[in-house]
């Protein structure tokens, strides 16, 4: 039987690299490293739209404006566009403290791109902290050039230590042109993780591992992962609600709940620092962890058609939704996060704001809520006269007490008008 080969050893110039004290004191200014996201800013550059792995919660959109996950881009760049994108992100922040790759594929499936941007950002002379996110098969191959270009921190996906777990989990793997699939698949997955991960250790490359978090799947096997990445130099953790993505095999599987979660972030946090302010953001996301202006960056918002097919045009009695958002403009804030409320009614195609009430914040710490039927209560009585709420993301305990009120739930990130004409046009049929 052939072997598939795992490395090839590439030279890199030594005055390139950068030891692990000099990359650790980046981390205090990158937003997903420095345990707090803080008001630090990053710019993710969508230039690696191929993957080589197919996993059974993921489903990537590449003209997409109106969700909020990873593997969504409003548009694929070159690597000269993302740097021109990059610059433009700077002249209109003042500062970006990281540039990453983080798909909407894998960054190292189409390396070529990857290696050209970076190159192309170095030559601004900007101090930028580079990194980007994989799922680690290529990284055998491609960890010793990365830090060669001075990539100084990488995000792992690691769901399994076990390929008889991780066969659940992944349909897929394909490497050097091969397709393997079950078993096979996920203990070559395993296999390139871990030789990958302790390269990029011993080359002074901070490595954070995500975890999907993925119920009746991986959810008691996190913490033997968590154990397995901490003994190859990993030096934090990343739990992650599973998102049910439509059009995926996992699209049915329950939510965790963010008491599950944080339940296990902190039992592991015994063994590993813990991520808690994970945004899960997009492949084009811009500006700090909780402000996305992606969506507002574009230039031309009629660049990318919406995700969702039209529908007929509503019209009946006027339907009623109070809308989860920082800003009153875009719908771009987490349900539980809120404190005020914005309504708007729809009918006859006509979107009218209402007013704005404000209501106390389901979610008070990064901690978790727990008296949950206390917290929904005052919120309930605030929307008692809307048939929709809509947010960027929501709770599954949350979306079922509203479910239980009779009052429907969306999920999107968009313009407030035009995600309230979308809830409109799917009303019929969205999720109770």
């Amino acid at each position: 039987m052939e072997t598939i080969k795992t490395s090839v050893i590439r030279p890199v110039p030594a005055q390139d690299k950068f030891p692990l004290s000099l990359n650790l004191k980046k981390s205090l200014s990158h937003p997903c490293f420095n345990g707090c996201g803080g008001k630090n800013t990053r710019i993710h550059l969508p230039v690696a739209p191929s993957c080589n792995i197919q996993c059974n919660y993921c489903v990537r959109k590449y003209d997409c404006l109106n969700e909020s996950r990873p593997g969504i881009t409003s548009k694929i760049l070159s690597p000269e566009e993302a740097v021109n994108r990059y610059l433009a992100a700077k002249k209109r922040l003042g500062n970006i403290d990281v540039a990453g790759i983080a798909g909407p594929g894998d960054a190292l499936a189409e390396f070529e791109k990857t290696r050209e941007t970076f190159l192309r950002l170095r030559e601004t002379g900007d101090p930028v902290t580079f990194c980007l996110s994989t799922n680690g098969l290529a990284l055998p191959l491609y960890a010793e050039e990365l830090a060669g270009l001075g990539v100084s921190h990488v995000t792992v996906t690691v769901n399994a230590v076990d390929p008889a777990i991780g066969k659940r989990i992944y349909r897929y793997v394909e490497f050097q042109g091969k397709r393997l699939t079950g078993e096979a698949a996920a203990a070559l997955l395993l296999a390139n993780q871990m030789e990958g991960i302790p390269l990029l250790t011993e080359l002074g490359i901070v490595c954070k591992v995500n975890i999907v978090m993925i119920k009746g799947i991986n959810d008691a096997h996190i913490p033997a992962v968590v154990e397995k990445v901490r003994a190859l130099g990993a030096g934090l953790t990343n739990i992650m609600q599973l998102i049910p993505v439509k059009g995926s095999l996992f699209e049915h599987i329950p939510l965790i709940s963010h008491a599950e979660i944080t339940e296990m972030r902190e039992k592991c946090g015994g063994i590993l620092p813990q991520m808690y302010h994970c945004r899960q953001c997009r492949a084009d996301a811009v500006g700090t962890l909780d402000d996305d202006i992606s969506r507002t960056f574009e230039a031309d918002k009629n660049a990318a058609p919406p995700c969702y097919p039209e529908a007929k045009k509503h019209s009946g009695p006027p339907i009623r939704f109070a809308v989860s958002s920082k800003d009153g403009y875009l719908v771009n804030q987490h349900f539980g996060h809120a404190r005020e409320l914005y309504i708007y009614e729809h009918q006859n195609g006509q979107v009218n704001f209402i007013e704005k009430r404000e209501v106390l914040r389901y979610c008070g710490d990064e901690k978790g809520c727990t008296d949950h039927e206390k917290l929904m209560l005052p919120i309930l009585q605030a929307i008692h006269d809307c048939s929709c709420v809509i947010a960027m993301r929501i709770g599954e305990i949350p979306r079922l007490m509203l479910a239980e009120k009779g009052v429907k739930v969306y999920m999107t990130y968009n313009y407030i008008v035009d995600a309230v004409r979308e809830g409109a046009r799917s009303f019929h049929t969205l999720e109770t």
